[in-house]
């Protein structure tokens, strides 16, 4: 099968463009990202853009859009490689925190625009929603694959844990910004994985810390 030269060149185009929308939303704010500001930043015409969003809101959605795949591409699928269970979940957190250290501007994104949109109602903040109750589901997920599995006790809340689990990866993000990535991720990993051998019938499928 032969690929369009400018299909790819497109793709490439689109990964470059939208990854710096990502990484000017994590410094200035969603909100704060623009078709002018983004043009400027690049080094190119407005007007190349418009071909792609006609407006502020079109980037918007197409920047949480690929901050989405991002989060799959490096977190989720990478994740569903340790064995399903408790070690999965496990996983998903982890890989996590390591996304959310500064190496990847997009691991931050969703935390810091889920708060500046909380109160904010209209496409953008319903767009952001979407995106954190996928997270959620998918936490929720591989917990109770866990618990069936019965690498996780029976009686074990799998909303809860998720809510726990997501409260500390939120924590270390924002944290991460204002004081020294190290302690605020290692806090972050102790915590879950306290949680989890402490709910886990086999801890020994855990790490000791």
């Amino acid at each position: 099968m032969t690929v369009d030269g400018r299909v790819l060149r497109g793709e490439r185009t689109r990964n470059l463009v939208l990854g710096t929308a990502v990484a000017l939303a994590v410094e200035t704010g969603l909100d704060g990202l623009s078709l002018g500001h983004l043009a400027d930043h690049l080094g190119i015409s407005k007007s190349g853009l418009f071909t792609h969003w006609r407006s502020k809101e079109e980037l918007q959605l197409a920047t949480i859009d690929w901050a989405r795949e991002q989060v799959t591409d490096l977190v989720i699928r990478p994740s569903l490689r340790a064995p399903r269970g408790v070690r999965r979940l496990w996983a998903l957190h982890e890989i996590r925190l390591t996304f959310c250290d500064g190496r990847h501007p997009d691991g931050r994104f969703f935390t810091l625009a889920e708060f500046e949109y909380r109160s904010r109602p209209g496409p953008v903040r319903d767009r952001l929603a979407e995106a954190l109750d996928e997270w959620l589901a998918m936490v929720r997920r591989l917990a109770t694959e866990a618990v069936t599995a019965g690498e996780l006790r029976p009686d074990t809340d799998v909303g809860q844990l998720a809510y726990e689990i997501e409260a500390l990866g939120i924590a270390a993000a924002l944290q991460s910004r204002l004081l020294p990535t190290e302690p605020s991720h290692r806090y972050a990993r102790r915590a879950v994985l306290d949680r989890l051998r402490a709910l886990c019938p086999h801890p020994e499928l855990l790490p000791e810390d």
